[in-house]
């Protein structure tokens, strides 16, 4: 942690994540022991679970929020907040057309 510190400055934003919450029965650190050590090496703490979906997007809003001059902005609230799809979306035209190409 030092290290990174050291190399980008002491307001770099570190996140200590607990991933695969989804696999309970295999878990070998528990949320106590993981908010212990993220305090004890000042950083943030959060438990997501990719597969599931879960807490993916509260982890990137509370990077978000760390931001510097975000502070103003992370009491804004969950209701105001737009999610963005970014995949792209292809109807059939586009597709009998690329066929002819």
């Amino acid at each position: 942690m030092e290290e990174v510190r050291t190399e980008r400055g002491s307001d770099v934003i570190i996140v200590l994540v607990g991933n695969k919450t989804d696999l309970v029965d295999k878990r070998q650190v528990s949320i106590e022991e993981g908010d212990s050590k993220a305090r004890e090496l000042g950083v943030m703490f959060i438990e997501t679970s990719a597969k599931a979906g879960f807490n993916i997007k509260p982890l990137f809003r509370k990077i978000a929020a760390a931001l510097p001059g975000m502070e103003r902005l992370s009491s804004t609230k969950q209701d105001d907040m737009v999610d963005v799809n970014l995949k792209s979306t292809v109807n059939s035209s586009q597709i009998e057309q690329q066929g002819r190409g």
